[in-house]
């Protein structure tokens, strides 16, 4: 009789087994989120018809194998020019607008960029820097479905643990300063929170757990920033004065992609790398380093070199080294990553975002479907572009962009202009009316908040603001447009 118990509790348990294997195939997701990554800023040629669309300075060869390995997309923008909107609509497939956590925190004080009471021709509207946690994260969605979650590195999306947005496994909520509130925590932070991801793989792997870990890295401002060896390399690389202007970024750069080549490494010695996604990205575009390419501008605008970021992913039946040129966005990743999942909970009202999976396949024409054609970044906020508070839309080819100080818009063709150097406004009336129609039907229906005319603006008083090096010039175009590239 005990015999008989026994071999009938082992065979239970070997059913057991075999459901929570079953259950357990599951894939996995790595997630990293670079800092100020511009468009050209790896080695990675992020559009194949467009040769300046990568760096010739920092080398990635890390990127590049997971660009050969995967699929990367030309058109992939970020969902605002600032770090924490982009990172809230990671996390939440939501745009910036709709949480109404469009900008990092409100600049007072007159200084070049930022909002003065009295020399600003509008007040920029309220908007809040923390990330409600009544708002389902990709973490807690996965978490819900069984998933191991964890974040390492710079959160900033507000004081709340990122244990209460759903990640399990974190190192706090960190700013800019990392956790040691330090002036830059590269290149430490780079590879301690690389080294905590592989750990927390090695454990989920182990325990036969499906994961969704994300590591998000901090920025970098000078040479110290770098291992000293990186430095150096860049370093002697860089021949050129434009060379030796991005040696601290490009450096920075090639430290985060050997951390991406030790998380790559990592999988395939678990034996989990073909059940795994990888997704590279950025928060926005880089600022004043040339590291846009022939993109206008950078971060804190809304051109395109505020927005437009590289955008890298490899998995279970996405074809390898394919570019694709279907526009896609930010809010695109919590629904791609809930349907790969396959997530048995309907997705949260409000996702803005499309589902990726017909693309990834490699669909010859796939298309994105979403709540709206339109793609919109409302940026209401004085930071680092000369026209001040802005939005921009885009559809199709063609994007328009509305500052609200002199509620001017202009137009631009990006299918033939992707500098963004030639305003259409008078040939393409029609057009601007419809994309501005657009705009404002989307602002109103997310309740956007809205600058209003400053009544105490004094022009004599008006905020400064030189463009800096790399920035816009020209007519309706910048530093790192056609005339520049020419110049490289």
């Amino acid at each position: 009789m005990k015999i008989t118990r026994a071999i009938f509790l082992g065979a239970m348990c070997a059913v057991l087994a075999s459901h929570v294997r079953a259950a357990d195939t599951r894939p996995n997701f790595v997630v990293i989120m670079g800092e100020a990554q511009g468009w050209a800023s790896c080695s990675v040629q992020m559009d194949d018809t467009v040769p300046g669309s990568k760096s010739t300075l920092a080398h990635t060869p890390s990127l590049e194998k997971l660009a050969a390995d995967g699929m990367r997309f030309a058109n992939f923008y970020a969902a605002s020019p600032r770090c924490t909107p982009t990172r809230v609509a990671l996390f939440t497939g939501k745009s910036p607008t709709a949480l109404h956590m469009t900008f990092v925190g409100e600049a007072k004080g007159g200084k070049e960029g930022t909002y003065s009471e009295e020399g600003s021709k509008v007040i920029p509207p309220q908007q809040i820097s923390q990330l409600p946690e009544s708002e389902v994260t990709v973490a807690s969605m996965l978490k819900h479905e069984g998933y191991a979650t964890a974040h390492f590195g710079k959160w900033h999306v507000g004081r709340i643990s990122p244990t209460r947005h759903g990640f399990e496994e974190n190192d706090g909520p960190n700013n800019n300063g990392g956790p040691e509130n330090v002036e830059n925590p590269n290149p430490k932070q780079a590879f301690l929170n690389t080294e905590r991801g592989m750990d927390f793989i090695a454990r989920q792997a182990k325990a036969g757990k499906p994961f969704y870990l994300q590591i998000s890295h901090y920025a970098g401002r000078g040479g110290t920033d770098a291992k000293p060896e990186t430095y150096a390399d860049v370093r002697r690389r860089a021949t050129t004065e434009r060379d030796q202007r991005m040696v601290a970024n490009a450096a920075v750069t090639q430290d985060m992609d050997t951390t991406i080549g030790m998380l790559m490494a990592k999988l395939d010695e678990l034996g989990i790398a073909k059940n795994t996604y990888f997704i590279y990205t950025a928060d926005h575009g880089a600022q004043g380093r040339n590291a846009n390419g022939p993109l206008t501008n950078g971060k804190g605008t809304v051109w395109e070199g505020g927005l437009r970021v590289p955008f890298i992913v490899r998995g279970p039946g996405i074809k390898p080294g394919v570019c694709s040129h279907v526009m896609a966005t930010t809010v695109d990743i919590f629904p791609t990553i809930a349907a790969i999942a396959r997530v048995k909970e309907p997705l949260p009202k409000g996702i803005e975002g499309g589902i990726l999976t017909p693309v990834l396949g490699g669909t010859t024409n796939a298309t994105v479907k979403r709540a709206r054609e339109e793609f919109v970044v409302h940026f209401p906020h004085y930071d680092k572009d000369e026209l001040g508070p802005a939005s921009a839309i885009l559809l199709g080819s063609e994007k328009l962009i509305h500052p609200y100080e002199t509620n001017a818009p202009m137009l631009f063709d990006l299918s033939k202009d992707i500098a963004e150097q030639h305003d259409l406004v008078k040939e393409r009336a029609k057009e601007t009316a419809e994309l501005e129609r657009r705009l404002n039907e989307y602002l109103k229906l997310v309740n956007a908040g809205m600058p209003v005319p400053n009544p105490k603006y004094d022009p004599a008083k008006a905020r400064p603001f030189e463009p800096r090096r790399g920035d816009r010039g020209g007519k309706g175009g910048g530093g790192n447009g056609p005339e520049a590239e020419k110049a490289k």
